[in-house]
């Protein structure tokens, strides 16, 4: 099932940020370093709202989404009951608490110098992942970078835009809709690609897209690996039998796909000695949570909150899907594709708690 569809309109109200609050702190810096802004580029994971303003089906402008956002029934771009890692991640940076989508016409100068989001639902490291739902390439989300970089520049100067370019936080989170939905769903890449062939394809631009995003002056860069996406509620339905069981074809291409990935990142670190290239494991926590549920506070893993849970999301997910539980924080997911909110703050802190220093 595709990760897909994104839902309605950035809100930012202060009862959302006094929300937020109570769920995402800073977390100390080293050296009293500070982060002036927060970029993140990926897909449906990090994207919050960005596809609102495209012409594509990957949106969501209704609820069920936002169920838990500012106090209750805010669907916002988000793909989730509430925050998703964009805004954790800002926070835990000590940036700001809500991340906004570049695409936002209302963003003021304020919110562009600290931070957006570029990512758009449905896009992926191969280039026809995001073709064929008609939402943003890892390359479309560079050439808006290019833009808002002009943005900057024409407002505060080229100097203050070459701090802030070079100072600030970049994160990577995508290859999952890759995985998922071009190679196992359609038969495009089949056809010219088995498993190591297409990870090999994957690795090659994602190194490339780092490699451009170095030369537009980012220089702390965080890459998110791609999770147990075997596991999610919607491959287990649709392939794991009766007993719902976890995709293992899946999550072992996630895995060499990760190895990869973590290999031209160290490559690149050797080439960019100012660089600070940060691999964020992502999988082996991911599937912590799904093994040992109650460790982390949750009780049900193999189903979303929304409806049945098992195949509900995008406009699956709707205001007329019925039985959807009543308490998201128990559920691992919050439709059959995303994580809840409270799951995702769980798995950034696992996995980016103890990274951080190596930004700086």
């Amino acid at each position: 099932m595709k990760p897909l569809f994104q839902c309605a309109i950035f809100i930012c109200l202060c009862s959302a940020r006094a929300f937020i609050f109570q769920h995402v702190s800073a977390v100390s810096l080293p050296n009293n370093k500070t982060v002036p802004a927060v970029f993140v580029f990926g897909d449906s994971i990090v994207d919050t709202g960005n596809n609102n303003y495209m012409t594509t089906l990957v949106k969501c402008n209704f609820t069920p989404y936002g169920r838990d956002f500012a106090g209750g029934n805010h669907p916002t771009g988000r793909f989730s009951n509430g925050l998703v890692p964009s805004d954790i991640i800002a926070a835990k940076f000590g940036v700001k608490k809500l991340l906004p989508p570049y695409l936002d016409p209302n963003l003021q100068l304020q919110d562009l110098l600290t931070g957006v989001t570029f990512a758009s639902g449905g896009a992926g490291y191969d280039p026809l992942t995001a073709k064929l739902v008609s939402v943003k390439s890892l390359s479309d989300q560079l050439d808006m970078f290019k833009e808002y970089m002009k943005k900057i520049q024409e407002a505060v100067g080229r100097n203050r835009t070459a701090m802030t370019v070079s100072k600030s936080i970049y994160i990577v989170c995508t290859g999952s809709d890759d995985i998922a939905n071009t190679y196992a769903e359609t038969p495009f890449r089949r056809f010219k690609y088995d498993i190591p062939s297409y990870t090999d394809l994957m690795a090659s631009e994602a190194s490339k897209f780092l490699q451009e995003l170095y030369g537009l002056g980012a220089r702390r860069i965080g890459v998110f690996s791609i999770p147990v996406i075997g596991c999610v509620p919607s491959q287990r339905t649709i392939g794991g039998g009766m007993q719902r069981s976890c995709l293992n074809p899946s999550n072992q291409a996630a895995v060499l796909f990760n190895s990869k990935l973590s290999y031209q990142m160290d490559q690149l670190a050797n080439k960019f000695s100012d660089a600070r290239l940060v691999y964020l494991e992502s999988y082996y926590p991911f599937l912590d949570i799904i093994q040992h549920p109650a460790k982390y506070g949750f009780k049900e893993t193999e189903k979303g909150c929304c409806g049945t849970g098992n195949i509900e999301v995008s406009i699956l997910c709707n205001p007329y899907t019925m039985n959807s539980c009543s308490n998201s924080s128990d559920h691992v997911f919050w439709d059959s594709y995303h994580p809840s909110e409270k799951a995702y703050y769980v798995l950034s802190s696992l996995v980016l708690d103890d990274k951080i220093k190596d930004f700086f």
